[in-house]
């Protein structure tokens, strides 16, 4: 008889069935897999950066729209969203001291009483009103746009400015202009949609594209100036343009009541976008409510295509961050009663003491108010008075200006180089290159003290890349000539 431990497997039969259905996998397996994870990993990274430094901001914001998820990824704004302090938190005697200064102008206030000012009424150029739309009116780009032009006003030109006719008037209680067309803009395109939106009231049929065109032949430019919106009016239509800041609102009614179209540069913070300049087209107001309604590029026309509403103390408020800087667009028929509205204002001059007064008003009520002190320093610089434009410069840094400042203003850049601080303008132009590269204006000054330092050379490649991202900068165009014609 067979021993019965003979007749079942041996314990080394069933280690080796065991250890056979535990066999580690291929290796060639197991790298393959750690390879796939590794391009994973590549691959997002690389999604990550070429989303960040790669692609434009239009760009970004299309992946944005598709994916939400991935406005975390964008970089970062600067620390607490301020920009970045250049000069010392001391020695802000020189500042102070500007509380007290007074000016040879005797100047009215910027809250100046325009109410029951006399002024002389005259008639509007006859327009054919273009009704507003409950929906945004969207442009369309043209592969080929035609010549701009402009039909005549039908109003016979008056030298003098002042119809036969006239009385005197007050600002009403409430006031519309009729007829002006809106344009949702284009991405990065607030100045050339709204200058439009002010052509549109006297009869301009084209879109946005063409002062696009004209303005910003890169769409990332992130700046147009309020200069450059009138002189585009002044070269491309029949129509003129002034700018001028100091503003007040009583002005802005008064304008408005006369059925002038005017602009404003404010500060606006938009749902989940930064603190950045705006323009935007009045088209209204309103004592009763004390609101005010804008033809709005970004926002659009508000409820009952009425316009988008602001209170007044809100539009003060976001107006003062660009010194209460507002455009007239106006036929040149009409200049001599404009000029008659505007007062003191017509004159840049003027405007610029008028604005340094409110300015200085504001600051010794607010002492640490950014946009006081900056506001004293533009006004400042416009008077080409920059030794205290730039303590008021100063100043302004001190108490934390929105990181994209100056993006928009380069009074600083100007009182800066103006008084030899060359190096404090090149720390703005970094702080701006850090930020956008598609600014003109950051290379333009970078090259003015690149020129002064006798890097003639290197001069000359800042003012080609301020050109490159817009041809149509006259200030470079000439600083570039001039630099050529010396090294010739």
């Amino acid at each position: 008889m067979r021993d019965l431990h003979d007749t079942q497997p041996s314990r080394s039969y069933y280690h080796s069935t065991y250890s056979q259905g535990l066999r580690a996998p291929p290796r060639i397996l197991l790298w393959g897999v750690i390879l796939c994870f590794l391009l994973f990993l590549f691959g997002l990274f690389g999604m990550i950066f070429g989303f960040r430094d790669i692609l434009q901001p239009a760009q970004q914001q299309r992946v944005i729209q598709q994916i939400p998820v991935m406005r975390i990824f964008l970089k970062p704004t600067p620390q607490g969203g301020v920009f970045p302090t250049i000069v010392s938190a001391s020695n802000s005697e020189d500042a102070m001291s500007l509380l007290d200064m007074p000016l040879t102008f005797a100047s009215p206030t910027a809250a100046a009483t325009l109410v029951k000012q006399a002024v002389a009424v005259q008639p509007a150029a006859t327009q054919t009103p273009i009704e507003s739309t409950a929906a945004p009116t969207q442009s369309v780009a043209a592969a080929a746009q035609p010549e701009p032009t402009m039909p005549p006003a039908t109003a016979a030109p008056d030298p003098t400015g002042v119809d036969a006719g006239s009385a005197e008037v007050s600002i009403p209680a409430s006031a519309r202009i009729y007829g002006i067309r809106h344009e949702q803009q284009k991405w990065n395109n607030c100045g050339p949609a709204t200058i439009t939106m002010a052509l549109s009231y006297y009869g301009w049929q084209q879109d946005q594209t063409v002062a696009a065109a004209a303005l910003k032949p890169n769409r990332e430019d992130k700046n147009v100036s309020p200069h450059e919106l009138a002189a585009f009016v002044d070269s491309a239509t029949a129509v003129k343009a002034i700018v001028r800041m100091g503003g007040s609102l009583d002005l802005l009614k008064l304008l408005v009541s006369q059925e002038f179209p005017v602009i404003i540069e404010t500060g606006a913070m938009f749902e989940a976008y930064d603190w950045i300049g705006h323009y935007r087209t009045v088209v209204a107001y309103d004592d009763l409510f004390e609101l005010f309604y804008f033809f709005d590029s970004f926002l659009g026309v508000g409820e009952g295509a009425q316009g988008v509403t602001e209170t007044y103390e809100k539009v003060d408020q976001d107006w003062q961050a660009f010194n209460r800087t507002f455009i007239v667009v106006y036929p040149p028929q009409r200049e001599g009663l404009l000029r008659s509205l505007l007062d003191s204002h017509w004159s840049e001059q003027d405007a610029a003491q008028i604005a340094f007064e409110a300015a200085q008003e504001a600051a010794r009520r607010q002492p640490q108010n950014p946009f006081a002190w900056f506001n004293m320093g533009t006004s400042l610089v416009e008077m080409g008075r920059y030794q205290e434009a730039a303590a008021a410069f100063d100043q302004a840094q001190r108490f934390g200006l929105p990181w994209r400042m100056m993006w928009y203003q380069f009074g600083p850049f100007e009182a800066y180089f103006q008084t030899g601080r060359y190096d404090d303008v090149m720390s703005l132009v970094q702080i701006n290159l850090n930020n956008a590269e598609d600014i003109e204006e950051t290379y333009y000054w970078q090259g003015r003290v690149l020129e002064v330092q006798g890097k003639t050379e290197q001069a000359a490649a800042s003012f080609r890349r301020a050109l490159h991202f817009n041809p149509n900068d006259k200030e470079a165009r000439q600083a570039l000539d001039k630099l050529n014609q010396g090294l010739g």
